[in-house]
């Protein structure tokens, strides 16, 4: 399953995009107001829950300079990854877009891809808040 969020465009540079994103601290910035639990592991991971839903470690696996994070579970009984491309526009705006991919049989699939899709969106709107 692979989803795709709006590409949002932020008055910062791509540098300051990416070391933002590099602190995987800063997500709690981004997430949706129904958050229920935030909690940074170590330098390269943390754990979400959202009200209603099962909570998710995500560990920072990639990182290409200025332009991707790309994050994935930590657990391999649901493998996904999100990724974030940062696409310099000039000096002070960068474009973001998030990608989300994942293996899931098609009735898990089902029921994921909305709140999912919802879930990328938000994050993707709250990157002016970085």
């Amino acid at each position: 399953m692979n989803l795709e969020s709006p590409k949002v465009t932020v008055a910062k540079s791509a540098e300051y995009m990416f070391n933002e994103l590099s602190q995987v601290k800063n997500f709690k910035k981004l997430m949706p107001e129904n958050i229920a639990k935030f909690e940074v592991i170590d330098e390269n991971c943390f754990e979400f829950g959202l009200k209603g839903m099962p909570e998710i470690k995500l560990v920072k696996k990639d990182a290409v300079p200025n332009s991707k994070i790309v994050l994935g579970a930590a657990s391999s009984k649901l493998p996904f990854t999100l990724t974030a491309n940062i696409i310099e526009v000039s000096a002070d705006s960068t474009d973001i877009q998030l990608f989300f991919e994942g293996e899931f049989n098609a009735m898990m699939a089902m029921m994921i891809k909305g709140p999912i899709s919802k879930f990328i969106e938000t994050l993707a709107h709250n990157m002016i808040k970085l």
